[in-house]
């Protein structure tokens, strides 16, 4: 168990998805940024990437994915997205809290970061690092690897 310490918010936004190309194989990457310059490279599988570019695209596909399907059972049930805070980084694997709200009750459910940041781009909720993971793993951009567009990947 994770123990959590209070956090300092600092908010961020997704500044793309992106695939990172090395020898032992091509990486699907969501990068953040703190709007001062620096940028939380946080690693995620395919499908959450794929799903986390159509949450950025505003895209309605003919069949819901996963996270729209959530997004909507939440929205049925009277149940707001409040945030997503990434809230510690260990060993290189990031934890964040997906905060729900009913009524005056607010609830903090665990989650990857990936799947927090498809669900809080579709429902329209702030996305929060913590201070002391953006000093951590935060990065600059010219220290960040090369990498390509997901949707320039895609159609390769």
């Amino acid at each position: 168990m994770i123990s959590i310490s209070p956090m300092t918010p600092v908010p961020c936004t997704v500044r793309g998805v992106f695939v990172v190309e090395n020898p032992s194989g091509t990486v699907p990457v969501v990068v953040l940024s703190d709007g001062n310059g620096l940028l939380l490279p946080i690693f995620v599988g395919i499908w959450e990437a794929v799903s986390i570019k159509s949450a950025i695209n505003k895209e309605v596909l003919p069949r819901p994915f996963t996270h729209d399907l959530f997004v909507e059972t939440l929205g049925k049930f009277g149940i707001t997205m409040q945030s997503l805070q990434i809230d510690t980084v260990l060993e290189g694997v990031y934890y964040a809290q997906l905060i729900l709200s009913l009524g005056t009750k607010e609830v903090q459910v665990d989650c990857r970061p990936s799947d927090g940041i498809a669900l809080a781009l579709r429902g329209n909720a702030p996305i929060y690092a913590d201070e002391s993971v953006l000093t951590s793993a935060g990065q600059q951009e010219n220290d960040l690897p090369p990498m390509t567009d997901l949707a320039a990947f895609l159609q390769k």
